[in-house]
């Protein structure tokens, strides 16, 4: 952590305030080194892993200058996924609670487009969004760029891995040469070099620390022979550390999937998240992981953008990662905000170029590290802590998640410390509870009323 207070850079009192009751007292590296040129008007190049607190840097410095009375876009983010878009946007409205009649839209793909034009015809101060929807806007001409004064390209090593760059080339295109523009990302490959010298004027760059605390993440390196032992260690790593939630990385879709279905075929609970499944599925599958009722998550790089975490206790690398920067960004999802972290790697000979890449000395003892026995796979596998229950009713229908406590928990229902996390989206709500509470859960939702009405309910496999 850095020193700096935020009322140390000039910010408005009333966005200082705030981040006092949000709890940010003092600045983190990245927002240290990055505030000041944002709120000075600079374009800034920034590179920080996840959590490192980016967000609120670039946050900060699009409410400080934004004109409230102007009620036009004058703010656009773009992001990867839906899921970041998600993210970033409810850190804005965070962020912007002290600041009065401040509209913050999020515009993505995997839903219809109808609202989101219903949406714009009211308005909005900051729009985030991915690049193909807002390029779908564009060309309707649901949405007006020419007030926009700043443009962020949040995770911009992931929009180019994707192949967004001509589309985020025709956005540029739409806004103002008299603009401010933000570029975080995580990596720096040579495309966010040229992609920057296009839509960038004179920009200062600067680079938060991606070290990471070897007291706060364990690392470990497990060598393999071949596919099938690949797998038994993977399922020897889980077993071994039983943990609540574990994130495993994979370097492809197919694999990805392949991998969830065989953890499953072994009896581990275990979701994938790539980018052929559909976006129901997606915000499904992290919603379960999320709230502890899938133990095991295995992605891609691009999907696990994102993923908002609070404690991730384990990550594998089932495929070891391409590049030392991408490694260092895997593993940093794990031993955050201060807690402790696991982080285990799997390679074979053929892959020790890859280890030797990461420059972390693979042979020595400080990071070599035996499997267990496989003994340990006669051990029944965990259980995860909660189930998660769907209920067909959302903001729409103005359920909000105290109506979903209180008729869990009313009148002869389930503790109310059984209740996890609840989701409650447009149309739809998830809840966790407590695995050995879901039956009594049921019934108690199945035949309860949540603002009057009665909603279909079901467990989420």
């Amino acid at each position: 952590m850095s020193d700096a207070s935020f009322e140390s850079t000039g910010l408005s009192p009333e966005l200082t305030a705030n981040l006092s009751t949000l709890g940010y007292h003092t600045m983190t590296p990245i927002q240290a080194m990055s505030l000041p040129a944002i709120l000075s008007g600079k374009d800034v190049i920034g590179q920080g892993k996840t959590g490192s607190g980016k967000t609120a840097a670039f946050g900060l410095g699009l409410l400080q200058k934004l004109d409230v009375k102007l009620f036009k876009t004058q703010s656009l983010v773009l992001c990867p996924t839906r899921e970041l878009a998600d993210q970033v946007a409810s850190e804005l409205r965070r962020l912007a609670r002290a600041t009065h009649n401040v509209k913050i839209l999020t515009l993505c793909g995997g839903v219809p487009i109808g609202p989101q034009i219903g949406s714009l015809e009211r308005g909005a101060h900051i729009v985030v969004g991915t690049p193909g929807r807002i390029d779908d806007h564009l060309r309707k001409k649901t949405l007006r760029l020419g007030s926009v004064t700043t443009l962020v390209l949040d995770e911009a090593d992931r929009m180019l891995d994707m192949g967004f760059q001509d589309t985020i080339d025709d956005i540029v295109d739409c806004i103002s040469t008299n603009r401010q523009t933000l570029l975080f990302s995580a990596t720096f490959p040579r495309e966010i070099e040229s992609i920057a010298e296009r839509v960038m004027l004179d920009p200062i760059t600067v680079q938060a620390p991606s070290t990471h605390d070897e007291e706060t993440i364990k690392q470990a390196f497990h060598q393999v022979s071949d596919a099938q032992s690949r797998m038994i260690a993977l399922r020897l790593l889980l077993a071994k550390h039983s943990v609540n939630s574990a994130l495993v990385f994979c370097n492809t879709k197919r694999d990805t999937q392949d991998v969830a279905d065989e953890l499953n075929d072994w009896g581990f609970y275990a979701l994938a998240i790539h980018g052929d499944l559909d976006q129901r599925e997606r915000d499904q599958a992290l919603i379960q992981f999320s709230n502890k009722s899938i133990p095991v998550l295995v992605a891609t790089d691009v999907a696990a953008r994102g993923l908002d975490i609070d404690s991730l206790d384990l990550v594998i690398n089932y495929h070891i990662a391409h590049d030392a920067e991408t490694h260092v960004h895997r593993i940093g999802r794990t031993g955050r905000a201060g807690s402790s972290g696991i982080a285990c790697t799997l390679y074979s000979n053929r892959e020790m170029h890859k280890v030797d890449a990461l420059e972390l000395g693979v042979d020595s003892e400080k990071y070599s590290d035996p499997l267990p026995s496989e003994s340990l796979l006669d051990k029944p596998v965990k259980k995860p802590l909660m189930a998660t229950i769907k209920i067909d009713g959302g903001k729409k229908q103005k359920l909000r998640p105290g109506d979903i406590v209180g008729a869990l928990t009313g009148d002869g229902g389930i503790p109310g410390d059984s209740v996890g996390k609840i989701n409650v989206s447009s149309n739809w709500s998830y809840v966790a509870v407590q695995l050995n509470l879901v039956k009594p859960a049921l019934k108690k939702l199945s035949s309860g009323k949540l603002k009057g009405r009665s909603f279909r309910v079901r467990l989420v496999s």
